[in-house]
């Protein structure tokens, strides 16, 4: 291990990062409601102690607050800007099943429990830490470190980043997303489309069920044709294929009664490439196939869009995050892709900033009851990012610079960076 790894990881206090994460998963944020202020409040705060002043809030509806802060202004300072991209909210809670006190933050055997443990708190608390562990070792960084700590995430971002963006407010040279990716980099993301299909009938007695057209038996078709099956398109090789649930469904007025209307709720996950015209497209022609047409068989409306993004795994920024992870392990990092979308979205494709997701706790326990952070992927968390703080002198364009890293398939089938 290097000389400045050793000082790093000698470093890093894992009460610090374990009381960091316990304060934030005691903060409710559950979206809905989303009433994000209290873990604003909090972290404000914190960068007061810290020294990076009391930074700026956006509010755009009551309680759904962002905080922006940073360590200094790269126009001012000439310094590269990395940005951290993290979200307070976090999806809500039934307490019932629960183990472990969902707001308690407990640690047993080597686990930090609590709702927004692994997604994501537990990863901020490890980047604001890896801040104040440059800071303890006197470090002259070579950037200047910018946090957007956001709402609404958890339900697509329209009061926390997709702000943030409309305003102007998104100037960074990287940007790293510290969600849960047990500590893989994550190169790609699928998008997704909420979308509500409504079907019409013909009402009759339920008697005489021939004098009239089910709405719900033509929803049930569209369904069966909609519902895991695969699109034609071509397997990404992070993300894999296209999805489609049929979630809702909801229809009719009573058993004794021809139902007039049925109305199908849709979650499409789609591949980097696909745009909502296309998605849409795509259900349309599923659809089409039953001899049905849009307008006059069944409405489509579309809810939400969210684009699936992705960054080339020969990007400098990603070398940049694969070197740090190496120099505090010794170990190549993993490569993934996410079967969900991120803010990094944003970064990505509105505004062309390389975005590299990286972060503390495993993907299949965030959402779910009892769900935790290791705190020993905490702590090579903080490590890790603060080396990356360390080290960060900005990027340049991918065609000015030589690809030293590639994707290779090992013998256990996990993707790595060599």
């Amino acid at each position: 291990m290097r000389p400045l790894a050793r000082e790093i990881r000698a470093a890093v206090d894992v009460d610090v990062v374990v009381s960091l994460t316990r304060d934030l998963v005691r903060l409710r944020s559950e979206n809905p409601p989303g009433h994000e202020s209290d873990v604003i409040a909090y972290l404000r705060d914190l960068f007061r102690t810290i020294g990076l002043g009391d930074g700026r809030i956006i509010e755009p509806a009551p309680g759904r607050q962002s905080l922006l802060v940073a360590t200094g202004d790269g126009a001012v300072s000439g310094k590269p800007v990395l940005l951290v991209n993290g979200h307070v909210d976090t999806v809500p809670v039934r307490p019932d099943g629960w183990r472990h006190d969902p707001f308690g933050g407990e640690v047993h055997d080597g686990r930090l429990y609590g709702r927004g443990s692994a997604d994501m708190k537990g990863g901020i608390a490890g980047a604001i830490t890896a801040l104040q562990v440059c800071r303890s070792l006197g470090l002259e960084l070579p950037c200047e470190v910018a946090f957007h700590l956001v709402a609404d995430e958890e339900l697509g971002g329209a009061h926390g980043t997709a702000v943030l963006l409309e305003k102007g407010l998104i100037a960074a040279d990287a940007c790293l997303d510290p969600e849960p990716t047990g500590l893989q980099l994550c190169l790609a993301e699928r998008g997704l489309m909420f979308a509500r299909v409504t079907t019409r009938g013909v009402p009759a007695h339920g008697s005489e069920p021939s004098k009239g057209r089910s709405a719900i038996i033509t929803a049930a078709a569209i369904a069966q044709v909609l519902h895991d099956n695969e699109f034609p398109q071509t397997p990404h090789p992070l993300l894999g294929t296209t999805t489609c649930n049929v979630g809702v469904i909801r229809g009719g007025s009573g058993p004794n009664v021809v139902p007039e209307e049925c109305e199908l709720q849709i979650d499409r996950r789609v591949l980097p490439g696909d745009t909502q015209q296309s998605v849409v497209r795509g259900v349309v022609d599923r659809i089409a196939s039953l001899g049905l047409s849009r307008g006059t068989d069944y409405e489509l409306v579309v809810d939400m869009f969210c684009e699936p993004s992705e960054i080339d795994a020969g990007h400098p920024f990603v070398g940049t995050v694969a070197d740090s992870y190496r120099a505090m392990t010794g170990r190549l990092p993993g490569i993934t892709g996410l079967p969900f979308t991120t803010d990094a979205r944003f970064m990505r494709n509105q505004l062309g900033i390389p975005a590299v997701v990286f972060g503390p706790g495993k993907l299949d326990v965030a959402h779910t009851v009892d769900e935790y952070v290791d705190v020993d992927s905490l702590v090579t968390a903080v490590s890790v990012y603060a080396h990356i703080f360390a080290g960060f002198t900005g990027t340049q364009r991918l065609r000015d610079v030589p690809s030293h890293s590639s994707i290779d398939t090992g013998v256990d089938g996990a993707q790595s960076m060599t």
